[in-house]
């Protein structure tokens, strides 16, 4: 294999989510190449490392890390090959580094990827969910509000939803979603690339029943399919749906549920609801 010194610049580097036969020979000849490494977590980096054969020193790079940093990087840039990775998978899949990317790019240096592992394009080819439009979202928010507000404002999108999810957390976004997003196909990835790879389909409802009381470990991902196909609600049915729930919730909050189960817009189901609240 190559181990010659790499041209200056960035080189985003995609690593293993599981198995280390997914790194691949180009990712392994970048590592060697590099004269600096930016890992999110040095620890979980240096095994990799130390199996890609790759001796360039190490710095943290996090989503605490400073614009000093960000500037002493970019500084060696000029002069040097730095490559940058997560702790599993594509470096800046709900990871940092955007930022660095595009001051890279507005300071005149190459950037340069190295594709490969991708948890959540992973999950999709698993899930058995249409393909051809989907969105990916990340962590849902902890709190119940901001969760079921996020929720809310995806409701309406026709495309399969990805989400990524921490086992103790599972059983509780699954309802969440369940609530916000109604009857709707899903699958949960668990250990991707694994020994314990399991795929699990099923209903939002199903799902999030049986999770509720029985967390499963590892590295877990959420495929929601699209929603149904439908006619487009009349006003009659806004008006009737929105009466239900302003007796018991804020127009925001009643809005927001009248979209998500006639799936239509959110700013015409809030408009509607302000008038019949003020009515």
């Amino acid at each position: 294999m190559n181990d010659d010194p790499l041209a200056p610049g960035l080189y985003i580097v995609a690593t293993p989510i599981g198995n280390l036969g997914d790194l691949s020979a180009r990712a392994i000849a970048t590592l060697r190449g590099a004269g600096r490494i930016l890992a999110e977590d040095k620890r979980v980096s240096a095994k990799l490392l130390a199996h890609a054969g790759a001796t360039a020193p190490m710095t943290a790079y996090h989503d605490h890390s400073d614009e000093g940093l960000r500037d002493r990087i970019l500084a060696e840039l000029g002069t040097k090959a730095i490559a940058l990775i997560s702790d599993a998978g594509t470096p800046l899949i709900s990871d940092p580094g955007y930022k660095l990317v595009r001051a890279a790019r507005a300071a005149g240096h190459a950037v340069h990827t190295v594709p490969g592992p991708c948890a959540a394009v992973a999950a999709l080819t698993l899930a058995g969910l249409p393909t051809d439009r989907f969105l990916f979202l990340g962590f849902l928010p902890a709190k119940a509000k901001a969760r079921a507000d996020t929720i809310a404002e995806v409701a309406a999108v026709r495309a399969s939803l990805i989400l990524y999810e921490s086992g103790p957390r599972l059983g509780e976004s699954l309802a969440a979603l369940a609530k916000g997003l109604g009857t709707r196909d899903a699958a949960v990835v668990r250990e991707i690339s694994k020994l314990h790879e399991e795929t699990v389909t099923g209903t939002l409802a199903e799902l999030a029943a049986r999770y509720a009381d029985a967390p499963p470990r590892g590295e877990i991902v959420i495929v929601v399919g699209p929603p149904a196909e439908r006619a487009e609600a009349s006003d009659d049915d806004l008006d009737r749906a929105l009466d239900e729930a302003l007796a018991r919730l804020s127009p925001s909050r009643a809005a927001a549920e009248v979209a998500a189960a006639l799936g239509i817009p959110r700013k015409r189901a809030y408009a509607r609801a302000l008038e019949r609240a003020a009515g």
